[in-house]
């Protein structure tokens, strides 16, 4: 098989164009072709009026090898890598004599952990502490609707984690030599993914595709022998420090049971505020990194098409365009989107009562009308210099100022960006109706922020429109307030075996210990912390 990189036809090209490409590049004749498919498939919209599709192909030839050495000029032209996941172990602890492996958390990072583990024969306990998918997306309806807000179940606890409440994005920039990535997509498709997410260069689900195929995953792990706990707490974690060195021995869950283990995955998510404290009391090693703040950002999703497609703007294949920007301002603060959702909608994501959190959500066909995105700043932890868990206090300091502008009543503080550079409160809406649910209340957001993020920002909407022509629109809607960019700490690991720095048998793993950004990086490196889990139970067994 031969990986050939770098075909370029136009938006509409016929599958005959495509094979006649290929024939073309490899100067073969039809014969010699056994038949190829799409590895990947991007697109150059640079020119507006003439976008070009840009594919990978995967080809199979009569003679691949003879064929490889006529075209030794073409640099994208390459024997096809393995991207097959290996399994790095399997049916270790065979006998029981270890305890089963544990993974608290069922967001994308646990729940690939807890797949890979299951797969692997090794059984796994999964706690989560929030319900089943369905039971959440019922509790967080319920909180949009009625804004009675159940601090275990909402946008950021529940099987499913976070990225079910988002738009669904499955693509990263992460380096991944071993084909993860591609792993975390085909099993996605196994329960019920679009198939294209395997080949587009910007792969989506959506939130209710979502909801099915975490379901499907759970179904899997359950019939491999690992076993999922809902509504389960973890409030604290044995560590024995016996002869120099830290093990953990158990955990105790909110019920007050005990459950012994000596290999825990740590996949809490960024918001799990309270287990980020807990692990601090015990010796856990963390310290502070830095996220960003900010606030959603709404503009017509036509708009935004316009000014990316040109002409081809609604084009099938196109489907609703997003943008990726970024400002340096002169105060020396970075500014730049983040979570952009195409034709979607910002969602209320607080997790703790009294406070107000913002997000992103789409569904799959991307319809809505706003297009919406984060534009956020850059802090660091000079920023909120001191303890370790500092960040946390700085989020929940600005999100309790965002409820109370907002009208404490978990309706969100709003106002309309032409107003928020020229520094006056906002009294009316224009063209652009915000999506947020339960409420936006107009106002001054400036009074949230701290004077050198407004200062960035306020800098940074106007620049933006030399990048999306019409993005300093007068009308768009900021909705504040942005907290959950990433984690506020890491929980730091070894490179070697992927441990804690300082307690064995505890595997810090995907956004909440500060290693992954996303859907399909915290799938990767639940991957990668479940072969260290395996590994280290082999070495024991």
């Amino acid at each position: 098989m031969l990986r050939l990189n770098e075909v370029k036809l136009p938006l509409d090209h016929t599958p005959e164009q495509l094979t006649a490409a290929v024939l073309a590049r490899l100067g073969i004749a039809p014969a010699q072709l056994a038949g190829y498919t799409v590895y990947k498939r991007s697109y150059d919209a640079r020119k507006k009026s003439a976008i070009v599709l840009i594919y990978s192909l995967d080809v199979e030839t009569t003679d691949d090898a003879a064929i490889l050495a006529a075209n030794a000029r073409d640099s994208h032209l390459m024997p096809s890598p393995d991207t097959r996941y290996k399994y790095v172990a399997h049916n270790v602890n065979a006998s029981g004599a270890q305890p089963r492996p544990v993974v608290i958390g069922m967001g994308p990072c646990g729940l690939f952990a807890a797949l890979i583990l299951a797969q692997m024969g090794l059984k796994p306990i999964i706690l989560e502490r929030g319900k089943t998918v369905r039971e959440r997306t019922k509790d967080t309806f319920g909180f949009w609707r009625k804004r009675e807000l159940n601090p275990e179940s909402n946008v950021q606890f529940g099987e499913g984690g976070a990225g079910t409440f988002s738009d669904g994005k499955l693509y990263s920039q992460i380096k991944d030599p071993k084909h993860y990535g591609r792993k975390v997509l085909t099993e996605f498709v196994k329960a019920g993914a679009p198939e294209e997410i395997i080949y587009v260069s910007k792969p989506h689900i959506g939130t209710f595709r979502l909801v099915k195929m975490v379901e499907a995953m759970r179904q899997e792990i359950v019939a491999l022998g690992g076993e999922i706990r809902f509504e389960a707490k973890v409030t604290d974690i044995e560590i024995d420090e016996a002869n120099g060195e830290r093990q953990v021995r158990s955990l105790t869950l909110s019920t007050g049971e005990r459950l012994a283990t000596e290999h825990v995955v740590l996949a809490i998510g960024h918001s799990a505020r309270d287990t980020f404290e807990m692990l601090y009391e015990r010796g856990v090693f963390i310290e502070a990194k830095p996220f960003s703040i900010g606030f959603r950002v709404e503009h017509p999703q036509s708009m935004i098409d316009a000014c990316r497609f040109g002409p081809n703007a609604g084009h099938p294949i196109l489907g609703a365009a997003d943008y990726k920007l970024v400002h340096h301002a002169s105060n020396g603060r970075a500014v730049y989107s983040f979570c952009m959702c195409p034709g979607g909608t910002v969602v209320a994501a607080a997790s703790e009562p009294g406070r107000v959190v913002t997000n992103g959500m789409s569904q799959y066909s991307r319809a809505e009308r706003n297009a919406n995105s984060a534009i956020v700043v850059s802090i660091s932890p000079e920023d909120y210099p001191g303890h370790p868990l500092a960040g946390i206090e700085f989020q929940r300091q600005l999100e309790e100022k965002a409820y109370e502008l907002g009208g404490s009543n978990y309706s969100a503080p709003g106002q309309l960006m032409g107003d928020f550079v020229a520094g006056r409160p906002s009294t009316e809406f224009g063209a652009v109706v915000p999506s947020y649910k339960p409420q936006v209340h107009l106002t001054d957001l400036a009074t949230i922020l701290p004077e050198y993020a407004v200062t960035a920002l306020r800098e940074a909407f106007p620049a933006f429109d030399k990048q999306v022509k019409g993005y300093f629109k007068h009308d768009a809607v900021l909705t504040g307030l942005e907290t959950r960019t990433s984690s506020p700490i890491r929980i730091k690991r070894r490179d070697d075996d992927l441990q804690s720095l300082n307690t064995r048998g505890l595997f810090p793993a995907g956004e909440g210990a500060g290693y992954a950004g996303g859907i399909l990086s915290a799938g990767v490196d639940g991957i990668k912390v479940a072969e260290a889990v395996a590994l280290s139970m082999a070495a024991k067994d």
